[in-house]
């Protein structure tokens, strides 16, 4: 039975897809949403499909060099597989806990591996932040977008400052803290324990030989993810310029970090809407193409996740269970 705070996360989460599936298709004709879906163009959807698991492939690759020098993790595109499909299907984002805990189970330390998933997604804020202000620059953005644009900008470049900190002067910040929050003990333990995480995560960014390899499959991910996405926009008959799908990257990047339902289920259909609204697709037209573009990613990950799932010879019970123990510690 999940604690009341873990399941008021799970109800908001639900909540917020709820009211966007219904604010979105409140009007529109499923009829016609059914016939567009009928004219899907399989050859260009097939393709974006591989070139979502090569863009996995190059996660798998760059998590390698975030571990430290020595650590020599392996499986780690099994484990990112994993991972996916328990996002697809667990709430709160657990399948990044499941993907620790298949690497563990390879003989990583717990806190390591946790440390270099959250550098991650530092790394992969950071992107999101550049193609979205790369987006100001080239696309006309309505200024009701903007401000929330600018918003995520703000708070995506105070985190890379508190990295870029973090990186040059790991015991400042830790006196720091411990003068900030003498008087809030549990606080001070928290975020004591959280700088611990990012000094250990960033002991592989910092390493010498793997920032050039971090930094070159970082952009080959995101390169690659926006091809993805380019010829799953042709498979809809949506033959619009690049620059579509890497508005299309940016608002899905914006909109992952909002509370949902397991799978992102609501979150992917109205960032969908509102980045193709940027180059005047019509409603019913952008959400046929977010259940084709959603679909695309979910059942294909969430069926080779299953399958390396039972290579592992682990049920999903089982690593869920075995990824929230050592985190509560």
């Amino acid at each position: 039975m999940p604690s009341f705070g873990r399941l008021g996360k799970i109800l908001l989460g639900l909540a917020v897809s709820a009211g966007l599936l219904v604010y979105f298709f409140w009007d529109v004709d499923l009829g016609v949403v059914g016939a567009r879906l009928r004219e899907t163009l399989w050859t260009y959807l097939a393709l974006s499909v591989g070139l979502g698991f090569v863009s996995i492939w190059l996660r798998a690759v760059r998590w390698y060099y975030l571990f430290p020098p020595g650590a020599r993790p392996s499986h780690l595109f099994r484990a990112l597989m994993i991972g996916y499909m328990g996002n697809n299907l667990l709430p709160l984002r657990a399948g990044e806990l499941v993907r620790v805990y298949v690497v563990t189970r390879r003989g990583q330390r717990f806190g390591t591996a946790v440390a270099t998933v959250v550098v991650e997604r530092v790394l992969d804020g950071l992107s999101v932040g550049l193609i979205v202000a790369a987006l100001l620059l080239v696309v006309p953005v309505p200024a009701s977008v903007r401000w929330s644009i600018v918003v995520f900008l703000l708070v995506d470049l105070a985190g890379i400052v508190v990295l870029v900190a973090i990186a040059a002067a790991p015991a400042a910040c830790r006196r720091l803290i411990q003068w900030l929050f003498r008087r809030v003990g549990w606080l001070e333990h928290r975020l004591l324990g959280l700088l611990d995480t990012m000094i250990e995560g960033l002991r592989g960014v910092q390493a010498a030989g793997h920032t050039g390899p971090i930094v070159a499959y970082s952009v080959g991910i995101w390169l690659v993810l926006a091809l993805s996405f380019w010829t799953a926009l042709h498979a809809a008959h949506l033959d619009l310029p690049l620059a579509a799908a890497w508005t299309l990257l940016a608002f899905l990047g914006l909109g992952v970090s909002l509370p949902s339902s397991p799978g992102f289920v609501g979150v992917i259909q109205a960032a969908t809407v509102l980045a193709l609204a940027l180059f005047a697709v019509p409603r019913t037209e952008a959400l046929s193409f977010s259940l084709l573009l959603h679909a695309s990613q979910f059942f294909p990950i969430t069926i080779v996740g299953l399958l390396y799932l039972l290579v592992e010879q682990v049920s999903l019970a089982e690593a869920t269970r075995g990824a929230v123990a050592p985190s509560e510690r």
